[in-house]
């Protein structure tokens, strides 16, 4: 693509959602949505309309369960995921007995009835201040297109079939938009809607599509055939991009090219920095097929897995045995290197459908995590017992979440030994020697640490919520995300007293939040005196690049400058000084 002449360069900023460059002319796209007109539907024809709403509904869920195929061979069973969230729909015993009460009491055609009740959810849920529960909407969206289309006999509308390269841009796209979309036509996409945590984003990103979302008004004021560029790296839409631009993103290709191949060679290398000490470099994982990405990254285990997605979306409760066979398949793969299992964390945004929680005013900071544990202690138990058994000949560990004080800490581990005295008497083996740790995230866990070291093996800090519950900021709320900030200097004192309690008492310290994936903040971590760090399997690679290239003498330095500082513009900008002065090419 060259420039136009004549024409201004003009930027767009919005979000970053794939990361990677793409080029081309746009093509503007909006939905065209099927008008669904209503007619009347004598008493006598209903058992008629309701067969046809059973066979429209067997119909989408095949089509759903097709595309998973599709998704799943290209990318793989994780990235596929994401559509189990459209099979829910056609399976939502609520919306579909609602639909049946409007066909009984209004005798109005099916398709007609269908689109009310999913447009009245859609609706309250694109109200809800949650940016995870309003993308939600655009799945009921997604589905009921579908299923609407065939219900009306139609078949499955062929998304956007141009033939011919092209950036898309839209108000905004359904994960099946993204999953169906020609590859080897739309070089990128940029949307007026949407979020980093939507699933059309993490669709973006499985199948390498550079992405921006955000950007409000995108689809008034470009039309199709426009030249534009795509930043996925930092969220920008360039249109009318000029030589120089041309040529600047060119080179920032090559980089990035460069980049990932070296990456890619640091698999069998340690994370090590250039002084001699050793940083363990763990993943963390949410479902047991994400071992392979694990393993592909040159990981050193696991560092937080995240159990409560064994609960989530499925129509009973994990047994025991269940989630044995499921630990041990994960602990096996992993072995000789460490599997660090989390306890149940149901609550705040992660509810199950068969745990009645009730309505809470705020869940992040109500029954949740080691709290709801200490209360179902039959749920509790049964994950327990589960554990110890798969720790047999593994290196299994445990660690309790949402620790606010001794108490929780005493009565998790007095229910761990319950478990252990049970599986004696029934003969079953266990490691007796597994270590038992505690996440630190609230704040009074981390004021005492040094009370708290002496009761366990390990501390591993989980920065998301620490940081947003001692700034009090909702990482979540638009209005106030960006006072979230990992840099604040009282944020920065925590994570030391954690450290130093630790050490102190002898037992090691890890960061699973995000913070350790970041890698302005390698070196403040390193200096901080971290034993380990636990990311996205695929940002291994980066950190372990960072710690490379860092020397322990120099971590320690700038956490001692970073002490004297008192703001968190000020920190971030030594912590990004030394990431610049180190490893460039990781932060550009």
């Amino acid at each position: 693509m060259s420039a136009d002449r004549g024409q201004e360069e003009k930027r767009c900023q919005g979000m970053a959602a794939a990361p990677g460059i793409a080029r081309g002319p746009v093509h503007v796209f909006s939905i065209e949505n099927d008008d669904v007109v209503r007619y009347h539907v004598d008493s006598a024809h209903i058992p008629d309309e309701i067969a046809r709403f059973e066979s429209g509904l067997i119909q989408t869920r095949a089509q759903i369960l097709e595309m998973q195929q599709q998704i799943a061979e290209a990318i793989g069973a994780k990235d596929a995921g994401i559509f189990d969230a459209h099979l829910l729909v056609v399976e939502d015993q609520t919306l579909i007995d609602e639909v049946l009460r409007r066909l009984e009491t209004e005798h109005c055609n099916v398709e007609y009835a269908f689109q009310e009740v999913a447009n009245r959810y859609v609706e309250s849920l694109s109200k809800i201040d949650d940016p995870y529960l309003r993308e939600r909407a655009l799945d009921i969206q997604d589905v009921s297109r579908r299923v609407i289309r065939n219900l009306q006999g139609k078949t499955p509308r062929p998304f956007l079939s141009i033939e011919e390269p092209h950036i898309l841009i839209a108000h905004n796209l359904t994960p099946s938009d993204t999953a169906t979309m020609n590859r080897e036509y739309v070089r990128g996409f940029a949307l007026d809607l949407g979020s980093q945590t939507s699933h059309t984003a993490i669709m973006a990103r499985s199948l390498g599509i550079p992405a921006v979302v955000g950007l409000r008004n995108a689809t008034e004021i470009l039309e199709t055939g426009v030249p534009a560029l795509i930043d996925g790296y930092h969220g920008l839409l360039i249109i009318h991009p000029s030589e120089q631009t041309l040529r600047e993103y060119e080179e920032l290709e090559r980089e990035k090219g460069a980049l990932a191949a070296r990456l890619t060679k640091l698999r069998e290398t340690k994370s090590t920095t250039r002084d001699g000490r050793h940083v363990v470099l763990s993943a963390n994982i949410e479902l047991p097929d994400e071992i392979d990405s694990v393993l592909a990254n040159g990981a050193e285990g696991v560092g937080l897995y995240r159990t409560e997605f064994l609960y989530l979306n499925q129509p009973t409760l994990p047994s025991e045995e269940e989630q044995f066979e499921i630990y041990r398949s994960v602990a096996q793969r992993l072995a000789p290197d460490p599997l660090i299992i989390r306890t149940l964390d149901l609550g705040g945004d992660k509810i199950s459908e068969n745990i009645e929680s009730g309505d809470e005013l705020n869940p992040f900071l109500g029954w949740r995590a080691i709290r709801f544990c200490l209360e179902n202690i039959h749920i509790f138990k049964a994950q327990l017992r589960a554990i110890l058994r798969a720790s047999v000949g593994a290196n299994i560990k445990i660690m309790f979440p949402m620790i606010s004080g001794l108490d929780e800490v005493r009565r998790g581990c007095e229910v761990l030994e319950e478990c252990k005295q049970e599986l004696r008497c029934e003969g079953r083996g266990f490691d007796d020697g597994l270590e038992i740790g505690i996440m630190i995230e609230v704040p009074t866990a981390a004021i005492m640490a040094d009370r708290l070291a002496r009761e366990v093996d390990f501390f591993s800090i989980g920065t998301n919520d620490l940081i947003q519950y001692a700034i009090a900021i909702d990482r979540t709320n638009e209005r106030v995300a960006h006072l979230y900030e990992p840099s604040h200097p009282s944020v920065v004192r925590l994570l030391k007293m954690v450290a130093d309690a630790a050490h102190a008492n002898n037992i090691w310290v890890g960061v699973c939040g995000e913070m350790a994936g970041e890698v302005l903040f390698t070196p403040l971590l390193l200096g901080l005196g971290m034993d380990e760090l636990s990311a996205s399997a695929t940002i291994v690679p980066r950190v372990k690049s960072a710690v490379q290239a860092l020397t322990s003498a120099e971590c320690r330095q700038l956490l001692d400058e970073v002490l004297e500082l008192d703001t968190p513009a000020a920190i971030l900008e030594r912590c990004t000084a030394m990431a610049q002065r180190h490893y460039p090419e990781l932060i550009g």
